[in-house]
Order: C-alpha cells, then structure tokens, then sequence
C-alpha cells in the first residue's frame, strides 16, 4: 500500500497518532476532522472489550490501570465513524484484540471497514496482556499466539478471490461467498504488536507485513533480528516497522527514521477536544 505524500513527514516518514477514545473523550469525528485538517497520516485505536473489576494481572503500563482502559470506545465502529468524514487518513487498530473474536464476524467487519474506506485500514494484531479479560473469551492463555495464527488464516480464507475452505486446530470455514472483499488482495495491511523476540519474529515473518512495538527502546538491535527472520523465511523486501504510543521528540523521530521506520504513532491524550487539540497543535510542528 502506497501512502499519500501529502501525509508523509518530509524525510518519509509518515506521522500519525494514536488514542485510548472513551465516552469522556474527545468524540471519533471531531478527532478526525482535526487530524487531516493538520496533515496527520492516519489514526490507529486500541481495543479492550471491558476490564474485570477481579484482575489479578499486572499492567504493563502500571498499576492501577488508567481510567480510559475501562471505557475504551470498540475500535472498529469508532473507525467506521472516521471513514466517513475523511479522504486519505489512514485507519487502524493498535491493536486488535484477534483472540477474543469469532473469525467469521471479525473478517466481515475488517473488511467492510477497509472497503468503505477506500483500502485505508491496517489491522494491527495483539495477543494480550489482561489474563483475566481473555477467559471471559474462552481463551486458553497459554495458546493465544497460536489462536491468533489460526484466526488470521481463517479471516484470509474469507477475503479470498474464490470461495476457500480453511480447517484449522481452533476453527473451519466453509468454501463460502463472503463480501465486500478488502481493497488490497490476501486483506489489509498487517502488523503485530509484542516484545521482541524470535518467536513474534517468526510468527511476523511468517504472515504478516511488518511490526508494531510500543516505543522505541530497544529498536536498534531487535529490527536487524527481524530483518534477519524475514529474509530466513524467503520473504523479499522487508517488513515495516511502525513504533506506536510514542511520545516524540526530534532525536526520537530522527532515530526512528534511521532505522528505517515507515510510519509511527505519536500518543495522544485520553481527554477532552481542548486538550487533544493543544496537543496535535504541539505536535504539528514534527509533520
């Protein structure tokens, strides 16, 4: 997929933003009304579908969990808003909870979002770090990867040019009529958040089209190990790199491009239109 250089930072890069939206938040429209108005690239939403009050899992970001995490907005419906009043702002998840959804459903969505929007959607895929929220899905917590892996296959069955089966370890689908298909063959644009390492190495080289890392500590010696997966498994060119919840800064950006970053996220506040619209105000001057 080929971006607009309209949305492009002056060195390539392409700049856009992310944001826990709730209902007390700045709503979906406004936000993205702003953001092309000021030329951001694209706008990626995270996904929770409710946080059990009993968690015992400790929160990456830190405890006790942020008031937004219980009342994130569902990403997917918040982007159809998005679609509607923009042209070429990219859309995308950041990530998608692919775990904890029927496949079929899942596929259906993705690909209506990605169709009604001209092919500006990329499914950013995450496995999860709320225990207590995947078994409320029926999720085994040590075979989510493998979940995942199969989900995506199945949803690819779906948006397939022909009718195709797909039997797998967790699900099937039927050879089945299934439309709109996504604007891009094989589906949208694919990237998969997690912790370096050589299994999300493989598992990126193997089905997806690049990387989804919050932050950027540590990006100078994992994206030559993923560079070195990705060729391992026969793919050509490379696989993208797109840091996400960056609070940026000139030598951050700098570094990121170095590395050869085609697009990062720059985390927005999780509040109210007058202090998100100060904030891209700042942040305007990186674009």
């Amino acid at each position: 997929m080929e971006f607009t250089t309209a949305h492009r930072h002056s060195d390539g890069m392409r700049i856009s933003t992310t944001i826990l939206l709730t209902d007390e938040t700045i709503r979906p429209a406004r936000l993205a009304g702003a953001l092309e108005e000021r030329g951001f690239g694209g706008l990626y939403l995270p996904e929770h579908t409710h946080i059990p009050v009993s968690r015992q899992t400790p929160a990456p970001m830190g405890d006790p969990l942020p008031r937004p995490y219980g009342r994130t907005l569902d990403p997917l419906v918040a982007l159809a808003a998005v679609s509607a009043v923009t042209h070429e702002l990219a859309l995308g998840t950041s990530i998608t909870l692919v775990a904890q959804h029927d496949p079929v459903v899942l596929a259906k969505q993705i690909a209506t979002l990605d169709w009604m929007s001209g092919g500006r959607f990329t499914l950013g895929v995450g496995f999860g770090w709320n225990v207590e929220e995947a078994a409320d899905h029926g999720v085994v917590w040590h075979r989510r990867r493998d979940l995942v892996r199969d989900r995506l296959a199945l949803m690819r069955a779906l948006w397939a040019a022909e009718p195709t089966a797909y039997e797998g370890e967790f699900g099937s689908v039927r050879a089945s009529y299934a439309h709109p298909k996504p604007v891009r063959p094989g589906g949208p644009r694919l990237l998969v958040g997690g912790a370096a390492g050589p299994t999300l190495f493989a598992h990126i080289a193997e089905y997806a089209d690049g990387w989804l890392p919050i932050g950027g500590s540590g990006l100078g010696e994992a994206v030559p190990a993923l560079r070195d997966a990705w060729r391992a498994a026969g793919r050509t060119g490379g696989p993208a790199v797109v840091p996400g919840y960056v609070l940026p800064s000139p030598g951050k950006l700098r570094h990121y491009r170095d590395l050869g970053a085609e697009e990062v996220l720059l985390q927005l506040p999780s509040g109210s239109e007058t202090e998100v619209l100060r904030t891209l105000d700042d942040y305007a001057r990186y674009l």
